[in-house]
């Protein structure tokens, strides 16, 4: 697997994160709220800060506010690994698929400083 650390927001299913583990336990997924992780309620900002310190590729529903946020990261000269907006269309199984493809099968620079709205491999 490459380098791909997935951090789920804190709205995010947790049974995604069991789920992603089931089929591909080497694959670091953390949730928003883990111990060594942003703190539940954390800010989008924190949260992108921690993101670009830790090396992880934040999953998130968040389709409004997350791409003014990075926009101003960004601006201000910072970087993200990349972030993944899930599709409330897809099932908890075709976004464990999705997820896992992505991690296998891509280089990390390849979402560096973008927002990728799932399914990316369609």
């Amino acid at each position: 697997m490459s380098a791909i650390k997935y951090l789920l927001d804190e709205n995010v299913n947790p049974r995604l994160r069991k789920a992603i583990q089931r089929q591909a336990p080497d694959l670091v997924v953390w949730w928003v709220g883990d111990a060594g992780a942003p703190g539940l309620q954390s800010s989008d900002p924190d949260i992108l800060a921690w993101c670009e310190t830790h090396g992880f590729s934040l999953v998130t529903h968040n389709r409004a506010s997350m791409l003014v946020h990075l926009e101003e990261h960004l601006s201000a000269g910072r970087h993200v690994p990349g972030i993944f907006i899930l599709n409330p269309h897809m099932t908890m199984g075709e976004t464990v698929e999705e997820l896992i493809l992505i991690a296998a099968a891509a280089e990390p620079e390849e979402f560096f400083d973008q927002v990728n709205f799932l399914p990316v491999s369609h």
